[in-house]
Order: C-alpha cells, then sequence, then structure tokens
C-alpha cells in the first residue's frame, strides 16, 4: 500500500528556549535523524515547519508546508500535502529523533492487520498521583509515542471539520475508528528540555 509520512516539527520551542527542532544532534539537526526514519519506512514524506522555515533546503523531505496555531492544525497542513492515492499515513513528531525501526514496523503491521489506527506505547513506571490526592492505577495506563500510523481515510475522516486533540489516534478513536496499540520503546524518548537532547545524544550514537 501507497505509504506518507508526516513530520511535525512546527513548534516554536517556547518550554525548551529554542526551536530544539533545529540544533545539532550529533553531526546532523534533531529533525534530520526523524525525517531520516520517516523516508525509510515511507514512499514521500511531508515536513511541517514554522512558516518561516519553509523556504529553508530540506533534502530529506518530499515536500514542506507551513504549520498551523496549534499541533492538529500543523498535522492538517500536512495532509492537505500527502497525495489522495497515499493508503497509509504515519504521523510523527521530529522531537523524537531516536532512531526506533521496530515501533516504525509494529504501527505499519498493525495496519495491514486492519486496524485504523497504531500508536506506539510503553508502561508507566513512576507512581502517579491525583493532584486532588490519592495515585492511580499506573497498571492501566500506559504512555503514548510516536510515529502513529493509520488508513489514510480514517485519518482524513478524523480530522474533518478541523478539531484539535492532543494526538491525532484520539480524534481516529473520537470518530468511532479502531484503535491499536503496540509496543513502543523507551528509547523512544521526546525532547522537551536540554537534559533530554543531552541523553538522545547517547542514544543516537
Amino acid at each position: 500500500m501507497s505509504t506518507w509520512a508526516i513530520v511535525v516539527a512546527g513548534g516554536s520551542g517556547e518550554r525548551f528556549g529554542a526551536p530544539k527542532q533545529y540544533l545539532a544532534l550529533g553531526a546532523v539537526r534533531v529533525l534530520d535523524w526523524a525525517l531520516r526514519a520517516a523516508a525509510d519506512g515511507a514512499d514521500g514524506v511531508v515536513l511541517v515547519v514554522p512558516a518561516d522555515r519553509v523556504p529553508d533546503p530540506e533534502p530529506l523531505a518530499t515536500t514542506v508546508v507551513a504549520g498551523g496555531a496549534t499541533r492538529s492544525a500543523s498535522v492538517r497542513a500536512g495532509l492537505a500535502a500527502v497525495p489522495d492515492d497515499a493508503e497509509v499515513i504515519l504521523v510523527h513528531d521530529a522531537a523524537r529523533p531516536v532512531p526506533v525501526p521496530g515501533v516504525w514496523h509494529r504501527v505499519r503491521e498493525a495496519i495491514d492487520a486492519g486496524a485504523d489506527a497504531a500508536v506506539p506505547a510503553v508502561p508507566l513506571s513512576d507512581t502517579i498521583r491525583e493532584l486532588g490526592g490519592g495515585t492511580v492505577d499506573r497498571s492501566r495506563l500506559v504512555a503514548v509515542q510516536t510515529p502513529q500510523a493509520f488508513r489514510a481515510a480514517a485519518l482524513r475522516a478524523a480530522h474533518a471539520g478541523e478539531p484539535d486533540g492532543t494526538d491525532d489516534a484520539s480524534l481516529v478513536e473520537a470518530g468511532g475508528g479502531r484503535v491499536v496499540v503496540v509496543d513502543g520503546d523507551p528509547a523512544n524518548i521526546k525532547i522537551t528540555t536540554p537534559v533530554d537532547l543531552s541523553l538522545a545524544e547517547l542514544l543516537c550514537r
């Protein structure tokens, strides 16, 4: 099946203090690691970036588009650039640069097996406590990662009406789609602080 990937790199880096996706990670940038992984698993890659970065050369991407005000809006901008004949779409955050090829394979295999969406997830290791008091049974919870994989029709339908969500699988699920959870990878960290960047550099070695 024709497969395209959307790499979301449109964040301003407000929490980090700089656009983290453009920082150096080894010999290349953070987003280059994500683009390489996406290109290995897709026929084409749409890179979503801040509007002022659209003219920048991005040889690892098939197409570069400007993101929106929210993550969901940025995914929709990328989705609009995916060819109509794409059957499977992978959505990945550029802030997750560590190579985890097994995760990419597992989400894709779940779509091939009939799921509308597939998300990688890892168990929680910390005790989770509600602010109002009391702990939460962490055995019932998982931390969701990207890449997430979708039947193209399900993802496009989920974004009709321009809803917002913390991830795309939740939008598919809200529309009645079947979401499958597969094993993620603890190494598949998301860079949110300078400490995460240092850890990612060790993991990317």
